[in-house]
């Protein structure tokens, strides 16, 4: 029924956001027409979490080893906003885009949706 996922970003600064994405985390893109560009991302998946407060949509990057990709990340240039730090589920980051908004990054410690087999 469904092919994939569109995740917008909604920034102040989209082609310096944009640049990011593609030079530092290096994804893969498309151009959409006069420099919009569209990024592949790695597989995903998608959970719901009760709430309080208001509804909302979070974004993060998983990655299988939360260091070394910091590491990478600030050898090129990446501004690492939040440390390392253990939620219990996860290893929990965050870089900053150009734009300020900050990116979070995490290490499952949990099972994974997008590792089931086909």
């Amino acid at each position: 029924m469904f092919n994939g996922a569109h995740v917008i970003l909604y920034t102040r600064d989209a082609e310096a956001d944009r640049a990011f994405l593609k030079d530092v985390l290096g994804f893969d893109h498309v151009d959409a027409g006069r420099g919009w560009l569209i990024f592949k991302l790695p597989p995903a998946e998608i959970a719901v979490h009760p709430t309080e407060g208001e509804p909302k949509n979070e974004v993060y990057l998983m990655c299988e080893d939360i260091t070394a990709t910091l590491k990478a990340l600030d050898d090129r240039g990446a501004e690492i906003s939040r440390p390392i730090t253990d939620q219990g589920w996860g290893l929990l980051a965050a870089v900053r885009l150009p734009s300020g908004t900050e990116l979070p990054l995490y290490e499952p410690r949990h099972p994974t949706a997008h590792s089931l087999s086909p």
